[in-house]
């Protein structure tokens, strides 16, 4: 009888020839946590700290703004970085600068400088997320890279989640800051692990031209797709940091836990992932899976017009569904659309998300702020149907074989 292979695959067995082992495979999700937590940690605070600091809405929402805002360009700089240095000396120093950052969150007085230490962290990130990728895919066998980044995507989307939920207990146990703090010590304990990694091969990094990205955005194939993700994650940066001020306003007792548990929906995200290649060939294609991902996404914004807590509970998970699934189908569909310049076509796709990410954090929180809830998620609902629209027009590519996209952490 032939042997049953595991579906966690990539963390059993023994390695190969120059292949990435299950012990340094799990010191790298376990990094790849810490990363994700540092990002979205404060979301589910977003209330409690504009009463703290006495901020606005859409002023608070800025805290994660600036951290999303290096995403779409610092990838590209510290890739060139990682030409010089390793990997994991990289991370390490990144890692132990954002524990700094972590300290100075849990002591800070002044929301200004509270933005400040945002941003910096918004710069570190991006070299740990970046010089994570760059490990797995240079230190793994070839036979397994794509199981092994499907472990770091899965890593990085518990990281999102475990992040919000940590931060939600921590504060209503201790007070928000002790959050930042408890979050300091793990990037700490994150460095020393990633300084067990060890070093990988150099990657070989082709440094773009202006004209290499030009000739790729005057493609309108290409530009739809980078349109339409902009579109999408614009709405789900959106809908989930503006979503703990609508509960704190709706949901009487809706305390830091509560609200914090309402992104339990994020761990479709993981399922999600790991099936998303399986149900494109079920449903004939990527495109149709992008299309039915998109279909869920905008009945699930329409729905966070309702008022209580099960309600937005339902429709986040809903959200959370329809949007990993086009964030996990989106990739695959460009890479196949797409002959050369493959490394190229998907940096600019990390940066439209990341892009759509950031503005989404801040714009619609203005129309919040000025006419209320109801025209914020109408507003989320008319950007949703845009990007579904486009989605619409796609193509369907005849499949071929392409090199793996590695494409954006999740949010």
């Amino acid at each position: 009888m032939p042997a049953i292979k595991p579906p966690l695959g990539f963390l059993t067995g023994e390695p190969g020839p120059g292949e990435l082992g299950p012990a340094r495979l799990c010191a790298a999700a376990l990094v790849t946590v810490a990363a994700f937590c540092a990002i979205y940690a404060p979301q589910p605070l977003l209330a409690v700290i504009a009463a703290e600091f006495g901020v606005s809405r859409d002023v608070c929402g800025l805290l994660i703004t600036v951290t999303l805002l290096p995403f779409g360009f610092a990838p590209v700089a510290y890739g060139f970085l990682l030409e010089s240095f390793s990997a994991a000396r990289l991370m390490r120093v990144c890692l132990l600068l954002l524990a700094a950052t972590e300290l100075a969150v849990f002591l800070n007085r002044s929301f200004a400088l509270f933005l400040v230490l945002r941003l910096v962290q918004g710069l570190l990130i991006p070299a740990v997320t970046t010089g994570l990728m760059t490990f797995i895919s240079e230190a793994s066998a070839s036979s397994r890279v794509q199981r092994n980044l499907a472990a770091y995507i899965a890593a990085s989307i518990f990281g999102g989640f475990f992040g919000r939920l940590l931060a939600g207990f921590a504060s209503s146990v201790l007070g928000w800051r002790w959050a930042f703090l408890i979050l300091g010590l793990a990037l700490a304990g994150a460095a020393v692990l990633a300084g067990s990694l060890g070093a990988a091969a150099r990657p070989r990094l082709v440094r773009p031209g202006l004209k290499d990205l030009a000739d790729i955005l005057k493609k309108p194939v290409f530009l739809r797709v980078y349109v339409v993700i902009f579109g999408f994650f614009f709405v789900f940066a959106s809908a989930l940091n503006f979503i703990p001020f609508r509960l704190s306003e709706t949901v009487p007792g809706a305390g830091e836990m509560r609200i914090a548990l309402v992104y339990s929906g994020y761990l479709m995200g993981i399922v999600v992932s790991l099936a998303s290649a399986r149900l494109a060939g079920l449903l004939g294609g990527e495109k149709r899976a992008l299309v039915l991902g998109g279909a869920v996404f905008l009945v699930a914004v329409a729905c966070l017009w309702a008022r209580g807590f099960a309600p937005v509970f339902g429709a986040v998970f809903a959200l959370c569904l329809g949007f990993f699934l086009v964030h996990s189908v989106a990739p695959g569909l460009l890479n196949s659309l797409s002959t050369e310049k493959h490394g190229l076509v998907n940096g600019l796709y990390i940066s439209f998300y990341y892009l759509g990410g950031t503005l989404g954090t801040f714009l619609p929180g203005l129309i919040y702020q000025a006419l209320g809830w109801g025209a914020f998620v109408a507003c989320l609902v008319l950007v949703a149907a845009g990007a579904l629209g486009l989605s619409l027009g796609l193509p369907r590519p005849a499949a071929r074989p392409g090199p793996p996209c590695l494409g954006p952490p999740s949010a």
